[in-house]
């Protein structure tokens, strides 16, 4: 008798600590490997030139490799103008599973550099989607000196194909 209470007693407690083992082996360290393959996103927000206000929209789609450099093309509205933009950066991804994006936006044959910005971002979702916030806009096309320009932007980003999601994909 004493056995089978013993025993019973073992059984609960191991089912009572599955829940909080199973949760704290899923989360595993991100990587750039967590990043790497497409994604669709979308940024929407406001620039505060000196100026005034512009609102600003963009869809596009981002190519992130394993070794920190990434490419996209975008669709992009700032204060009513629509244009086709490349984009072309590096990135790095932490161990949390945040990251920093620094880009160039280029003009449509990808030669002129319009813009550079910084996003900080997390990914979400077992790495399947992402979302930042632009922490730095410099607009150097158009104007005499390169012109910081402060943003209020955000992306949401969706993974559209996988580019290596391993075992060092962090899982929320």
């Amino acid at each position: 008798m004493k056995r089978h209470v013993v025993r019973t007693v073992c059984f609960a407690t191991l089912f009572l600590a599955l829940p909080v083992v199973a949760p704290a082996q899923a989360h595993r360290a991100c990587s750039n490997a967590s990043l790497a393959g497409a994604w669709g996103y979308t940024e929407t927000g406001t620039v505060m030139p000196p100026t005034g206000a512009v609102s600003v929209a963009a869809v596009g789609i981002y190519t992130f490799d394993h070794a920190g450099k990434f490419s996209g093309t975008q669709n992009s509205s700032t204060g009513g103008k629509v244009s086709h933009d490349t984009k072309l950066g590096t990135y790095t991804v932490n161990a949390d599973c945040t990251a920093t994006l620094t880009l160039g936006v280029y003009d449509k044959s990808g030669t002129t550099l319009l813009r550079k910005s910084v996003w900080e971002i997390v990914l979400v979702e077992n790495a399947t989607k992402m979302r930042g916030i632009m922490t730095s806009l410099v607009v150097v096309a158009g104007l005499p000196a390169e012109t910081p320009v402060p943003p209020i932007l955000t992306m949401s980003a969706q993974r559209l194909s996988p580019g290596g999601r391993g075992k060092e994909q962090h899982e929320q």
